[in-house]
């Protein structure tokens, strides 16, 4: 269900994949044309996080990743809107007052 919650990941920059996670890994996705499959390994996703252009909290990486996991419908598109990835560990959510898990502690 849909509540309204939000995630916010800071420090996504911080990421550590073992062995050749990095470059052997590939993602795909589909511009809709013929012939428009593209592929990028994980290397080349967190590259792209740094570009300029793209939207704060709109981390390839992780979108990827998550989407992975959430119900391929309505649901699971709505959901994904809910998680904001940022590399450093300022974002611009500090008005809504976040509650901090720190996740090695929850162990």
């Amino acid at each position: 269900m849909e509540c309204g919650d939000n995630v916010i990941i800071i420090n996504a920059d911080k990421v550590v994949l073992t062995g050749k996670k990095w470059t052997d890994r590939e993602y795909l996705s589909y511009t809709g044309y013929p012939g428009g499959q593209r592929h990028a390994n994980a290397e080349i996703l967190m590259k792209k996080s740094f570009n300029k252009h793209i939207k704060p909290g709109m981390h390839p990486l992780f979108i990827k990743v998550m989407k992975g996991m959430l119900p391929k419908n309505r649901l699971g598109r709505r959901l994904i809107e809910n998680m904001h990835v940022f590399n450093g560990p300022n974002h611009p959510h500090e008005a809504q007052n976040p509650v901090v898990f720190d996740i090695n502690k929850m162990k």
